[in-house]
């Protein structure tokens, strides 16, 4: 939208549509927020496969649903960490198994960041603080939406130290600021 030379705002079809009516509705691009909401055959629960025993264990999987990553990771208050393992595990004794799929809840996470960054974005104010959840080292997500910047820019302003070793960003002494979910 750009104002015209009368000062009045112009319309662009992508963003809105016209109703007919003479009101315009908005038609924002939230693909993360479809995506999170998305009807899904999730969670699934399924077999460990044998070539796989060796990292994941034995037993069975959770492959959870993107709003149950999504919850978790929402309760994660304000000075206090948690990672994607821990998301697991919790997810894992949920369903009562060995564990959760890192690629689905890695993806989910994702996925719940972008609807996150994307409520930003919209002006809302209860919205998952994404950037509490680290990888299982204490390393900042940099696939995360605002990468480093503004992952570390939240993260210091809730009293978290941050380190670089190398190209990486970690939060110090993360374990001790681990929530129990």
């Amino acid at each position: 939208m750009s104002p015209n030379s009368k000062g009045r705002m112009l319309l662009n079809e992508k963003t809105f549509r016209d109703l007919g009516s003479g009101f315009v509705v908005v038609k924002k691009n939230n693909k993360f927020r479809e995506k999170l909401f998305k009807k899904t055959d999730f969670p699934k629960i399924k077999t460990i496969p044998k070539y796989l025993n060796k990292s994941w264990g034995r037993g069975k999987f959770v492959m959870p649903s993107p709003l149950e990553v999504n919850a978790l990771m929402k309760k994660v208050p304000k000075g206090k960490l948690t990672t994607i393992n821990e998301i697991r595990k919790k997810l894992a004794k949920k369903y009562k198994t060995t564990t959760a799929c890192p690629i689905v809840t890695g993806v989910f996470s994702w996925i719940v960041a972008g609807a996150a960054k994307e409520d930003i974005q919209d002006g809302k104010k209860n919205i998952t603080p994404y950037w509490r959840t680290l990888k299982s080292d204490g390393k900042i997500n940099l696939k995360y939406p605002g990468g480093i910047p503004f992952q570390k820019k939240k993260l210091i302003n809730e009293k978290h130290k941050i380190t670089k070793r190398g190209k990486n960003h970690f939060v110090e002494n993360f374990e001790n600021k681990l929530v129990k979910l």
